[in-house]
């Protein structure tokens, strides 16, 4: 006698191949259509005045040298830190590890609060009179994207760190270099490839940063004007030709070095 589950058809195999294949076109129709989208508002005049304008220039240039600067200085922190917590056992390393999720899990806007917050206290103030200023002024924005970016750095430097065997570093040891030239030697350049990605997501990161820098630096013309605040600026303002002009010069810039990241990366990998 049949049981009723051998009468019933089975179910057709699901081809995970397709479903995967749509899943990341959806993506690519997502992202695309609302870049896409951005056409509808595009006019060529707008688009060459707002281009040509000598506060985009400035906004340009002052995003692509803070953004080069805080990403260089998170690196800078970020690649011993990474190591510490890849090859050592330490009191606190755990917590440590979670707090690196803090840029993820805190917004941006929070995240420059917190920091404008620490400025209006005893050592903040001691800081910004007798040492650096930083709020409303260009200090400012570089340290609001180095807090933001540095979390991501640590972590991609930390995975690039673990793949790198340990023994390579503790063969060189035995020959007679000393952990800092084995680390020089044999470890950095085996991470290469981590620590170009790390550099370039970084710096794309903050180039497109806005929350923290907006709290901290202030939406000052032709002062702290980056280009994601100019956007914010032309927005608030209903030029929306304008905003438009921005938004697309920020996502080819950023897109570019991303690209151009994955060239390099790949040509690393053939070789």
């Amino acid at each position: 006698m049949k049981s009723p589950e051998s009468g019933s058809k089975s179910e057709p195999p699901v081809n995970l191949r397709r479903v995967s294949i749509a899943a990341a076109l959806g993506v690519l129709l997502l992202y695309g259509g609302l870049i896409l989208s951005l056409g509808w508002f595009l006019r060529g005049d707008a688009l060459r005045e707002t281009l040509l304008s000598e506060r985009t220039l400035f906004s340009v240039k002052l995003s692509l040298f803070t953004a080069t600067l805080s990403a260089c200085l998170a690196l800078v922190m970020a690649i011993p830190a990474a190591y510490a917590l890849s090859r050592y056992r330490f009191r606190g390393r755990e917590l440590v590890e979670t707090i690196l999720e803090f840029p993820i899990i805190v917004s941006p806007a929070a995240l420059g609060a917190m920091l404008l917050i620490f400025f209006n206290n005893p050592l903040g103030e001691w800081i910004q009179e007798n040492a650096v200023r930083f709020v409303f002024s260009f200090a400012g924005i570089v340290l609001a994207q180095f807090v933001t970016v540095l979390g991501v750095a640590v972590r991609l430097l930390k995975t690039s760190f673990d793949e790198v065997p340990v023994e390579l570093e503790t063969v060189a040891r035995t020959l007679g270099a000393s952990p800092r030239h084995a680390f020089a030697t044999i470890t950095l350049p085996l991470a290469r490839r981590g620590l170009i990605a790390a550099y370039i997501l970084a710096w794309a990161k903050a180039l497109g940063e806005f929350g923290a820098t907006i709290t901290v630096a202030g939406t000052m013309a032709m002062k702290t004007e980056t280009l994601p605040v100019a956007i914010f600026l032309r927005l608030a303002s209903a030029d929306i030709e304008g905003t438009v002009a921005m938004i697309l010069l920020l996502v080819v810039i950023g897109t570019a070095a991303l690209y151009a990241t994955r060239r390099l990366l790949g040509k690393t990998v053939r070789a």
